[in-house]
């Protein structure tokens, strides 16, 4: 591991991480991963069994699912089962009170047009000139009323043949002969009996019955008997069947019927048939229903899981696009995830495998917290938090063995909380210490998530059964926590990732290269520590990574170590080698320690971050001192160019500020008598002019950020250079000193 190179300097990997499809084809093959990790979870069990064979097997209900064919038989005999509808009609008794009363106002005006032609006669002979008052008056003598037999035909002209037949002549007479006064008091009587009668429910078996109700109602003195009758048979002919059948109710009910019936259902773990039983049509048809019969082919399951996995992808590639993470620009870092979840779905797969072993709660043990520590402590937090609800959804299906349907709810939660544990813990400090303690942090979460989920259940478990959840839970983060240091070493090597225990393992001063600092070049290493303690507290004021700062400060100036003596700080009481070079060659010397300091680093496989702090922390700047000395011994000015660092330019805030830190304390040092003002006052010139030769163009830090650092690296230095108590002379040493001479 320590020999091989990280991926990054793989030249299989440099043609391949900058193609313009590989993030595609690296989430492709996530989705691939999701994919076949739990093909074989949804791959419908299929039962070879015909009608009329008898089960091997007690054969349960995968799914949910409705009986159609059951429901609609059920709906069938609800609607057979509705009796027809009836209603009592107002509309009826209101019709016939009318038809009565119609017929009554017909009497009366017959009547009263025969008394009206009456009395038009009488009147004419009256107007007429006559003889004598004798002869006047036998005229008016011979003038009769309309015959009783008349006004009866027309009577029957006028209602209908029925009413004529159903109605007696004798009926019909009696009405005629009798007087207005008389004819309204029939009318109100008969019309008031019939409403009366009709207000209650008559069925046809009734009407014989009402009608003969009537006789007794129509108690009245006032009339004759002959009205009596005739108003009795008026009332029996009003009479009818008022309780109709209703179409309109009836098909009501009906439908009510249907709606009311619930849909019969198949519910998941249902036993459909037991062992030993035969197997009916019935079942049979309810076998075909839940698709366990192996003569069909359903490829809707594919189908499904097929469209589950691509939004589980898209998901997790807008997400991972959009996140302020290094996964959105470093391919790099996106195949490390890649690997990450694949070795999470891998652990998963393998779990559910022990399934078979019939221990209760044993795929509990799944250490699934390890991708989730792992993308913590590699990548992000957030990005970790995001994938534990992937891993939840996968693991719900990998280990649906344990459950009737597809999904197993319970693994599902159970994983979530699992991974969600770890991230949460390690959040705050991702140290190789924290991650023991975020092992039992996450095997304290899984014992209290599978106990409310035993108890969500409400089945009675044996403390046996109770003990072997809890016991698995607890394994699931103990091994969790181990496989995570195990496999974090392999990571960060393989991908030169600086975790924080990376960047704290290359601070301990006995790392191999700083010792080399140290020990040949003194000077430059205590140049070194000023720098990182100016830089973390610079970085870490405006939200940078401030450890990086300072392991990059420590390493930046490695590059001298290859000729020591040609820089100032190393120079101890001895003549200066510059002196006797030209200016040009000095600046070949000055110039080239990033990138020996650059190569070195590439050749200890140090991360890259650090790597690139050591060649970006001049930039391009001017070596002022030379440029100034060559233009000196030349008539004509030399361009600036041919003193300048070649770059690249700070790519990011750590390398800007460890360059800002560099200059710093190189001109503090130099100054015969630091003061805070003077301080302040040369920090804020050199990050003034790398501002306007710029040297921060590449990189992210902004102008509020820069009068941060400015801050921060003063507060610093004022720190470092405080004033200090100048001691008097002892007077007594003076005066034994002058008494020597």
């Amino acid at each position: 591991m320590g020999k091989s190179a990280p991926i990054d300097q793989q030249k299989w990997w440099k043609k391949l991480k900058d193609h313009r499809y590989i993030r595609v084809i690296l989430f492709v093959i996530l989705g691939i991963i999701m994919y076949l990790s739990m093909f074989s979870n949804i791959y419908p069990e299929t039962l070879n069994v015909n009608p009329g064979s008898f089960a091997e097997q007690d054969i349960r209900a995968p799914i949910t699912v409705e009986d159609k064919e059951a429901t609609l038989q059920k709906k069938n005999l609800a609607e057979g089962a509705v009796t027809p509808q009836y209603t009592n009609s107002k509309a009826i008794a209101q019709k016939q009170v009318q038809k009565i009363n119609d017929i009554f106002k017909i009497i009366a005006q017959i009547n009263e047009e025969a008394e009206k032609d009456f009395n038009e006669r009488l009147d004419e002979i009256q107007n007429e000139d006559f003889d004598s008052e004798e002869e006047q008056e036998l005229k008016i003598s011979e003038v009769e009323k309309i015959p009783l037999d008349e006004k009866l035909a027309n009577l029957k002209l006028i209602i209908s043949n029925q009413t004529s037949e159903d109605l007696s002549d004798e009926t019909l007479t009696t009405l005629l002969e009798v007087d207005e006064h008389e004819l309204e008091i029939a009318r109100e009587t008969t019309t008031n009996v019939i409403h009366n009668v009709m207000s209650e429910e008559i069925r046809i078996d009734d009407v014989d019955e009402a009608k003969d109700l009537v006789e007794t109602k129509i108690n009245i003195s006032t009339v004759t008997p002959k009205l009596h009758r005739a108003m009795v048979e008026m009332a029996r002919f009003g009479i009818t069947v008022n309780y109709i059948y209703d179409d309109e109710a009836t098909e009501l009910a009906r439908k009510d019927a249907i709606e009311a019936v619930e849909p019969v259902m198949i519910r998941e773990g249902q036993l459909i048939v037991e062992t030993g039983e035969i197997i009916t049509t019935t079942v049979y048809s309810q076998l075909a229903l839940l698709g366990l019969l192996d003569d069909q082919w359903n490829v809707f399951p594919f189908v499904g899981l097929a469209i589950l996995v691509i939004l589980l992808v898209l998901m997790l590639a807008y997400y991972l696009s959009d996140a302020k993470t290094s996964l959105q620009k470093n391919n790099s870092h996106l195949l490390m995830y890649v690997l990450i979840f694949l070795v999470s779905v891998i652990l998963m797969k393998v779990t559910s495998l022990t399934y078979n072993l019939n221990f209760q709660g044993i795929t509990l043990i799944v250490p699934i917290a390890v991708g989730s520590m792992l993308i913590t402590m590699l990548i992000h937090q957030r990005v970790a938090l995001f994938t534990s609800m992937v891993f939840s959804i996968i693991a719900s299906i990998i280990f649906n063995a344990e459950s009737m349907g597809v999904v197993n709810y319970t693994l599902g939660i159970y994983v979530f909380f699992s991974s969600v544990a770890g991230v949460f813990f390690l959040g705050k400090s991702n140290r190789v210490s924290r991650i023991l303690q975020a092992g039992l942090f996450v095997a304290v979460i899984n014992i209290m998530t599978i106990v409310a989920l035993l108890m969500l259940r409400n089945v009675q478990y044996g403390w046996l059964e109770i003990g072997s959840h809890i016991g698995f839970a607890f394994l699931s983060g103990f091994l969790a926590a181990v496989l995570t240091l195990g496999l974090l070493p392999f990571f960060e090597a393989g991908f030169g990732i600086l975790s924080t225990m990376k960047l704290i393992e290359l601070s301990n001063p006995n790392h191999p290269l700083l010792r080399k600092i140290l020990i040949e070049t003194p000077g430059t290493y205590h140049h070194s520590v000023i720098v990182a303690n100016l830089a973390e507290s610079a970085c870490e004021a405006i939200g940078a990574n401030g450890l990086l700062a300072r392991v990059g400060s420590y390493y930046h100036d490695l590059g001298k170590t290859k000729r020591p003596h040609f820089f100032i700080e190393n120079q101890m009481k001895m003549e200066n080698p510059h002196d006797k070079l030209s200016p040009q060659l000095s600046k070949t010397i000055i110039i080239s320690h990033p990138y020996d300091g650059a190569e070195m680093l590439k050749n200890h496989k140090m991360p890259k971050e650090i790597i690139d702090i050591a060649e970006q922390h001049h930039g391009t700047s001017l070596l002022k001192f030379f440029y100034h000395k060559a233009n000196q011994e030349v008539e004509q000015t030399i361009p600036e160019e041919e003193f300048r660092y070649p770059g690249p330019k700070a790519q990011s805030s750590e390398s800007a500020i460890v360059g800002i830190c560099d200059c710093v304390e190189a001109a503090v040092r130099s100054m015969a008598k630091p003061t805070p003002e003077k301080i302040e006052s040369l920090v804020k010139k050199i990050i003034t002019d790398r501002l306007e030769d710029g040297q921060f163009d590449e990189c992210d830090l902004t102008l509020k950020q820069l009068n941060t650092v400015a801050t921060s690296i003063c507060e610093t230095l004022k720190g470092t250079f405080h004033s200090r108590i100048e001691y008097p002379e002892d007077v007594k040493e003076k005066g034994e000193g002058k008494s020597d001479h």
